[in-house]
């Protein structure tokens, strides 16, 4: 769905004005809080709030009508207003550092617009502070700035002092979409804590900002939880400059646990990022976690280009007979012919299953290891599979992989205590006995009977 940008002012004007339409609206759009959200973030926020106050333009309350007119930059207004407001004689500066409506402050209403006459005035003349959160997404200025590709307010808040690189405090993500779906919620490790301004510049394909951040020692290996880096949101969005800008700043280019960005350049078609991601030395013999090496997800999903980029550098497949690029493109095809067959799917999974039983009995686990990922291959979406394989990376001593895996497992099943189980047994590995602690208690709740979890939390 392309970007539909809507002004501040209009978002107030809907919200005030013309109440019906967030109820006609609402639930239809995407959640509030996601950077890549193809609403402006001001009315995707203000057609999520349930109440309505039909009012007409003149009779709005004067902070939304102060805040419009920094948006604007009328600073003649602006003023008139403030003065209006200042009942107990506090004077300029501090009444305008206090307005808020729907817990956007004027500063934050000028980064938006990027109207640098308003913000000027508000940072200079009125010394609003240029690090103050908004009060309900908790984003600095900068990050409003950056929100909306702003380069010279950007510019500006970085020669008055202001800190690209802080990060909001206090909101969970997804929480107020997600109410009553606490397991749904365990599963997604985004929170705006973990957001800063690097983060939403590569969201939002900005590659001019996220090249001043960069200059500015941003850090190219942040991380948004556990599953998010700046270099993933670039392939992501399919982002091949912000890709090699943030290459060019040393991003870790073979990836974090099971994520694997040559497998995702590949899996997408993205033959520059291919080619800039090989050149600064990923490896293209790593499988994504389901044992999918990016030559067989380009065979799958690219372009014969792709195929010739990884086939020199990529170790001979012992399942492909014919190695060269025509075979590997050609068993490919009839791999995912196979894949359609559903008999074949529930003979081969049962059988690969099998085997990796058989060989954890006989504590063979790095070959068990070798079934299941084989057998994740045929299906991606069996949690046991995920389940098995944790347990196999924990006994071979690897708790970041255990527990990428038991994640994995409980996304796929987030009410399975089997899941839970596995992810604290790899937390507690980790000895991060905090979160093994909650993650085993929730476990209990679900499955109140396991002795195994009992005795691990105990």
């Amino acid at each position: 769905m392309p970007r539909r940008e809507v002004s501040l002012p209009d978002a107030f004007n809907l919200l005030l004005g013309k109440g019906w339409l967030c109820f006609a609206l609402f639930g239809y759009f995407p959640p509030i809080f996601l950077p890549d959200n193809p609403l402006n973030p001001s009315i995707s926020l203000l057609l999520h709030f349930r109440f309505v106050l039909r009012a007409d333009r003149d009779k709005w309350p004067p902070a939304a009508n102060l805040i419009v007119a920094a948006y604007y930059g009328d600073i003649r207004r602006l003023n008139e207003i403030a003065k209006s407001m200042d009942v107990e004689g506090k004077g300029l500066e501090e009444t305008v550092a206090h307005a808020n409506f729907v817990g956007t402050y004027a500063l934050h209403a000028a980064c938006d617009s990027g109207n640098m006459y308003a913000l000027q005035y508000l940072v200079e003349d009125l010394k609003m502070d240029v690090n103050k959160p908004d009060t309900l997404r908790k984003f600095t200025p900068a990050m409003h700035a950056v929100l909306y590709g702003n380069l010279p307010a950007l510019r500006f808040l970085a020669d008055h002092g202001a800190n690209l690189h802080q990060q909001p405090k206090g909101i969970t993500l997804l929480h107020a979409a997600a109410e009553g779906a606490r397991a749904d919620v365990e599963s997604t490790s985004f929170s705006l804590a973990s957001f800063t301004p690097l983060l939403l510049a590569t969201f939002r394909g900005y590659a001019s900002i996220l090249e001043i951040l960069l200059e500015q020692n941003a850090d190219p290996n942040v991380r948004m939880g556990d599953q998010v880096t700046p270099l993933s949101c670039a392939l992501k969005h399919s982002s091949v400059p912000c890709l090699k800008l943030l290459v060019q700043a040393g991003a870790d280019v073979n990836g974090f646990g099971s994520y694997n960005p040559l497998a995702r350049a590949a899996e997408k078609g993205l033959t520059e990022a291919i080619k800039c991601l090989l050149e600064a030395g990923a490896d293209p013999n790593v499988p994504d976690m389901f044992g999918r090496l990016p030559i067989e997800l380009a065979a799958e999903y690219g372009t014969w280009e792709d195929v010739e980029l990884l086939f020199p550098v990529t170790s001979k497949i012992p399942t492909v007979a014919d190695w060269s690029v025509n075979g590997i493109i050609s068993h490919i095809y009839l791999e995912v012919m196979q894949h359609e067959d559903d008999d074949f799917v529930k003979k081969k999974k049962s059988e690969l299953k099998r085997q990796g039983a058989d060989a954890f009995r006989n504590e063979d686990y790095l070959k068990a290891l070798e079934f299941y990922t084989q057998a994740l291959k045929v299906d991606h979406f069996d949690a046991t599979l995920f389940s098995n394989r944790s347990i196999c990376w924990l006994r071979l001593g690897d708790g970041k992989k255990a527990l990428y895996d038991a994640m994995e497992c409980k996304n796929l099943r987030p009410k399975w205590g089997k899941a839970y189980y596995r992810k604290g047994a790899a937390l507690m590995f980790l000895k991060d006995y905090g979160s093994a602690y909650d993650t085993l208690s929730r476990g209990l709740e679900l499955d109140p009977e396991s002795e195994e979890m009992e005795t691990l939390l105990w």
